[in-house]
Protein backbone atom coordinates (compact mmCIF):
# COMPACT_ATOMS: atom_id res chain seq x y z
CA UNK A 1 0.00 0.00 0.00
CA UNK A 2 1.27 3.50 -0.78
CA UNK A 3 2.16 6.40 1.26
CA UNK A 4 3.18 6.41 5.00
CA UNK A 5 0.97 4.19 7.44
CA UNK A 6 0.43 3.93 11.27
CA UNK A 7 2.07 1.74 13.69
CA UNK A 8 3.28 1.58 17.38
CA UNK A 9 3.85 -0.30 20.05
CA UNK A 10 2.27 1.84 22.91
CA UNK A 11 1.43 -0.63 25.61
CA UNK A 12 4.70 -1.36 27.10
CA UNK A 13 6.36 1.76 26.06
CA UNK A 14 8.77 2.48 28.92
CA UNK A 15 10.77 5.78 28.82
CA UNK A 16 13.60 3.53 30.53
CA UNK A 17 13.56 1.03 27.52
CA UNK A 18 12.37 3.52 24.93
CA UNK A 19 16.14 2.68 22.92
CA UNK A 20 14.97 -1.39 22.99
CA UNK A 21 12.07 0.01 21.71
CA UNK A 22 12.60 1.60 18.60
CA UNK A 23 15.40 -1.18 17.70
CA UNK A 24 12.33 -3.99 17.75
CA UNK A 25 9.95 -1.68 16.15
CA UNK A 26 12.66 -1.27 13.26
CA UNK A 27 13.33 -4.67 13.11
CA UNK A 28 9.61 -5.46 12.79
CA UNK A 29 9.74 -2.43 10.14
CA UNK A 30 12.33 -4.55 8.18
CA UNK A 31 11.13 -8.00 8.39
CA UNK A 32 7.00 -6.81 7.79
CA UNK A 33 9.01 -4.78 4.83
CA UNK A 34 10.50 -8.21 3.50
CA UNK A 35 6.88 -9.47 3.73
CA UNK A 36 5.48 -6.87 1.18
CA UNK A 37 4.30 -4.08 3.51
CA UNK A 38 5.43 -0.84 2.62
CA UNK A 39 5.60 2.34 4.37
CA UNK A 40 5.66 1.73 7.72
CA UNK A 41 7.29 4.21 10.02
CA UNK A 42 10.63 3.61 11.22
CA UNK A 43 10.08 5.02 14.78
CA UNK A 44 6.92 3.67 16.05
CA UNK A 45 3.86 5.90 16.74
CA UNK A 46 3.59 7.95 20.29
CA UNK A 47 0.43 9.70 19.97
CA UNK A 48 -0.72 11.03 23.38
CA UNK A 49 -4.03 8.57 23.48
CA UNK A 50 -3.18 5.36 21.90
CA UNK A 51 -6.52 5.23 20.81
CA UNK A 52 -5.49 7.77 18.26
CA UNK A 53 -3.48 5.04 16.93
CA UNK A 54 -5.81 2.23 16.94
CA UNK A 55 -8.60 3.55 15.17
CA UNK A 56 -6.17 5.10 12.53
CA UNK A 57 -7.58 4.61 8.97
CA UNK A 58 -3.66 3.76 8.02
CA UNK A 59 -3.18 1.19 10.89
CA UNK A 60 -0.92 -1.19 10.04
CA UNK A 61 0.09 -2.57 13.41
CA UNK A 62 -0.09 -1.83 17.11
CA UNK A 63 -0.59 -3.26 20.33
CA UNK A 64 -3.54 -3.11 22.25
CA UNK A 65 -5.21 -4.33 25.53
CA UNK A 66 -7.77 -7.31 25.65
CA UNK A 67 -10.43 -5.46 27.24
CA UNK A 68 -10.44 -2.27 24.50
CA UNK A 69 -10.42 -5.34 21.79
CA UNK A 70 -13.00 -6.97 23.22
CA UNK A 71 -15.17 -4.04 23.60
CA UNK A 72 -14.42 -0.72 22.48
CA UNK A 73 -12.90 -1.71 19.41
CA UNK A 74 -14.93 -4.90 18.81
CA UNK A 75 -15.56 -4.84 14.58
CA UNK A 76 -13.38 -1.50 14.07
CA UNK A 77 -9.75 -3.54 14.65
CA UNK A 78 -8.49 -6.55 13.16
CA UNK A 79 -6.68 -8.99 15.79
CA UNK A 80 -3.47 -10.28 14.13
CA UNK A 81 -1.28 -12.17 16.60
CA UNK A 82 -0.73 -12.25 20.44
CA UNK A 83 3.23 -12.03 21.48
CA UNK A 84 4.20 -14.35 24.56
CA UNK A 85 6.73 -12.86 27.43
CA UNK A 86 8.81 -14.21 29.66
CA UNK A 87 7.26 -12.43 33.00
CA UNK A 88 5.98 -14.21 36.12
CA UNK A 89 2.68 -14.97 35.98
CA UNK A 90 3.03 -15.53 31.93
CA UNK A 91 2.45 -18.98 30.89
CA UNK A 92 2.53 -18.90 26.67
CA UNK A 93 -0.20 -16.35 25.15
CA UNK A 94 -1.61 -15.65 28.69
CA UNK A 95 -0.67 -13.46 31.42
CA UNK A 96 -1.84 -12.22 34.73
CA UNK A 97 -2.38 -9.30 36.44
CA UNK A 98 -0.40 -8.94 40.41
CA UNK A 99 -2.52 -7.93 43.31
CA UNK A 100 -0.42 -5.95 45.14
CA UNK A 101 -0.74 -4.33 48.50
CA UNK A 102 2.24 -2.44 50.77
CA UNK A 103 4.59 -5.33 52.57
CA UNK A 104 3.48 -3.99 55.59
CA UNK A 105 -0.02 -3.92 55.69
CA UNK A 106 -2.31 -6.62 57.86
CA UNK A 107 -4.10 -7.47 54.64
CA UNK A 108 -3.68 -11.81 54.47
CA UNK A 109 -6.47 -12.93 51.68
CA UNK A 110 -8.63 -10.96 49.06
CA UNK A 111 -11.58 -10.64 51.41
CA UNK A 112 -9.65 -8.54 53.86
CA UNK A 113 -9.63 -6.26 50.62
CA UNK A 114 -13.16 -5.43 51.67
CA UNK A 115 -14.13 -2.01 52.75
CA UNK A 116 -10.70 -0.81 51.59
CA UNK A 117 -9.49 1.83 49.23
CA UNK A 118 -8.56 0.43 45.34
CA UNK A 119 -6.59 2.30 42.77
CA UNK A 120 -7.20 0.95 38.82
CA UNK A 121 -5.18 2.83 35.85
CA UNK A 122 -8.47 3.15 33.53
CA UNK A 123 -12.02 1.55 33.56
CA UNK A 124 -11.30 -0.26 30.13
CA UNK A 125 -8.42 -2.15 31.10
CA UNK A 126 -8.23 -6.25 31.57
CA UNK A 127 -5.27 -5.79 33.63
CA UNK A 128 -5.93 -2.89 35.80
CA UNK A 129 -9.50 -3.10 36.50
CA UNK A 130 -11.26 -6.25 35.04
CA UNK A 131 -8.81 -8.69 36.53
CA UNK A 132 -9.27 -7.22 39.82
CA UNK A 133 -12.85 -6.87 39.65
CA UNK A 134 -13.07 -10.42 38.76
CA UNK A 135 -10.71 -12.07 41.40
CA UNK A 136 -12.75 -10.11 44.26
CA UNK A 137 -16.13 -11.52 42.98
CA UNK A 138 -16.36 -14.45 45.59
CA UNK A 139 -16.25 -11.86 48.34
CA UNK A 140 -18.87 -9.60 46.69
CA UNK A 141 -22.17 -8.81 48.30
CA UNK A 142 -25.10 -6.01 47.88
CA UNK A 143 -22.71 -3.42 48.30
CA UNK A 144 -20.17 -1.66 46.53
CA UNK A 145 -17.08 -3.90 47.24
CA UNK A 146 -14.53 -0.60 47.83
CA UNK A 147 -15.07 2.08 50.03
CA UNK A 148 -13.35 4.33 47.50
CA UNK A 149 -11.93 3.45 43.75
CA UNK A 150 -9.46 5.96 42.65
CA UNK A 151 -8.50 5.80 38.63
CA UNK A 152 -4.54 6.83 38.56
CA UNK A 153 -4.37 7.08 34.57
CA UNK A 154 -1.29 4.37 34.67
CA UNK A 155 0.08 1.12 35.87
CA UNK A 156 2.98 2.82 37.03
CA UNK A 157 0.14 6.08 38.80
CA UNK A 158 -1.16 2.69 40.61
CA UNK A 159 2.09 1.35 41.95
CA UNK A 160 2.97 5.19 43.34
CA UNK A 161 -0.51 5.67 44.56
CA UNK A 162 0.44 2.43 46.45
CA UNK A 163 3.75 3.33 47.95
CA UNK A 164 2.38 6.74 49.31
CA UNK A 165 -0.37 5.22 51.19
CA UNK A 166 -3.32 7.03 49.06
CA UNK A 167 -5.16 3.35 47.92
CA UNK A 168 -4.49 0.24 49.66
CA UNK A 169 -4.68 -2.17 46.65
CA UNK A 170 -3.76 -1.78 43.26
CA UNK A 171 -3.37 -4.08 40.36
CA UNK A 172 -0.52 -4.36 37.68
CA UNK A 173 -0.09 -6.49 34.83
CA UNK A 174 2.64 -8.94 35.48
CA UNK A 175 4.76 -7.85 32.14
CA UNK A 176 4.86 -4.60 33.24
CA UNK A 177 5.68 -5.33 37.16
CA UNK A 178 8.34 -7.42 35.73
CA UNK A 179 10.05 -4.80 33.23
CA UNK A 180 9.46 -2.14 36.12
CA UNK A 181 11.14 -4.51 38.73
CA UNK A 182 14.12 -4.19 36.48
CA UNK A 183 14.28 -0.94 35.16
CA UNK A 184 12.83 0.80 37.94
CA UNK A 185 12.87 -0.97 40.77
CA UNK A 186 12.30 1.94 43.68
CA UNK A 187 8.75 2.24 41.91
CA UNK A 188 7.99 -1.45 43.21
CA UNK A 189 9.94 -1.43 46.73
CA UNK A 190 7.97 -2.10 49.79
CA UNK A 191 4.97 -3.65 47.97
CA UNK A 192 4.18 -7.36 47.83
CA UNK A 193 2.26 -9.66 45.61
CA UNK A 194 -1.11 -10.89 47.80
CA UNK A 195 -2.39 -12.97 45.09
CA UNK A 196 -2.41 -13.69 41.21
CA UNK A 197 -5.35 -12.69 38.77
CA UNK A 198 -7.22 -15.12 36.64
CA UNK A 199 -5.19 -15.29 33.54
CA UNK A 200 -6.16 -13.92 30.47
CA UNK A 201 -4.83 -13.79 26.39
CA UNK A 202 -2.15 -11.36 26.73
CA UNK A 203 -2.20 -7.69 24.90
CA UNK A 204 -2.92 -8.71 21.05
CA UNK A 205 -1.72 -7.37 17.99
CA UNK A 206 -3.99 -5.69 16.12
CA UNK A 207 -4.61 -3.59 12.35
CA UNK A 208 -7.10 -1.64 10.92
CA UNK A 209 -10.42 -3.31 10.29
CA UNK A 210 -10.43 -2.69 6.50
CA UNK A 211 -7.22 -4.75 6.61
CA UNK A 212 -7.74 -7.65 4.00
CA UNK A 213 -6.78 -11.37 4.08
CA UNK A 214 -3.44 -11.30 2.10
CA UNK A 215 -2.47 -8.32 4.49
CA UNK A 216 -3.28 -10.06 7.28
CA UNK A 217 -0.71 -12.86 6.14
CA UNK A 218 2.13 -10.92 5.56
CA UNK A 219 1.74 -9.22 8.25
CA UNK A 220 1.85 -12.65 10.73
CA UNK A 221 4.70 -13.96 8.10
CA UNK A 222 6.39 -10.88 8.93
CA UNK A 223 6.31 -10.85 12.38
CA UNK A 224 7.22 -14.78 12.43
CA UNK A 225 10.65 -13.73 10.86
CA UNK A 226 11.07 -11.21 13.35
CA UNK A 227 10.78 -12.99 16.50
CA UNK A 228 13.17 -15.68 14.92
CA UNK A 229 15.78 -13.29 14.05
CA UNK A 230 18.71 -13.82 16.24
CA UNK A 231 19.96 -10.35 15.12
CA UNK A 232 17.11 -9.02 17.15
CA UNK A 233 17.20 -11.56 19.62
CA UNK A 234 18.79 -9.02 22.46
CA UNK A 235 16.04 -6.42 21.71
CA UNK A 236 13.46 -9.28 22.48
CA UNK A 237 14.91 -9.83 25.43
CA UNK A 238 15.56 -6.50 27.08
CA UNK A 239 11.51 -6.28 26.35
CA UNK A 240 10.78 -9.78 28.05
CA UNK A 241 9.24 -11.12 24.93
CA UNK A 242 10.01 -14.99 24.05
CA UNK A 243 7.43 -15.80 21.30
CA UNK A 244 4.06 -15.30 19.32
CA UNK A 245 1.31 -16.86 18.68
CA UNK A 246 -2.11 -16.45 16.50
CA UNK A 247 -5.01 -17.41 18.70
CA UNK A 248 -8.35 -17.77 17.84
CA UNK A 249 -10.73 -14.48 18.18
CA UNK A 250 -12.64 -16.32 20.28
CA UNK A 251 -9.69 -16.81 23.13
CA UNK A 252 -10.46 -13.47 23.77
CA UNK A 253 -14.52 -13.97 25.19
CA UNK A 254 -13.04 -14.88 28.61
CA UNK A 255 -12.60 -10.87 28.76
CA UNK A 256 -16.20 -10.20 28.51
CA UNK A 257 -17.39 -12.97 30.55
CA UNK A 258 -15.03 -11.88 33.27
CA UNK A 259 -16.94 -8.57 32.91
CA UNK A 260 -20.26 -9.84 32.84
CA UNK A 261 -20.23 -11.85 36.12
CA UNK A 262 -19.74 -8.72 38.07
CA UNK A 263 -22.80 -7.19 39.75
CA UNK A 264 -23.45 -3.91 38.21
CA UNK A 265 -22.59 -2.00 41.81
CA UNK A 266 -19.44 -3.38 42.69
CA UNK A 267 -17.41 -0.29 42.11
CA UNK A 268 -20.37 1.84 43.26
Amino acid sequence: MPGRRSGGLPMYDLPELIGQTDAWWLGLVHHLEAAGLKGLPERPCRPDAPEELWLAQDLALAQTCGYPLTHALAGRVRYVATPCYGAPGCEGPLYCSAILVHADARITGLADLKGRRAGVNDWHSQSGMNALRHSLLPYAGSEPFFREVRVTGSHRASLAALQAGEVDVAVVDCVTLALLTRCAPAETEGLRRLAWSAPAPGLPLVTRAAAGDAELESLRRGLAAAFADPVLAQHRAALGLTGLVVLPLESYDVIPAMAQAAPQDFWG
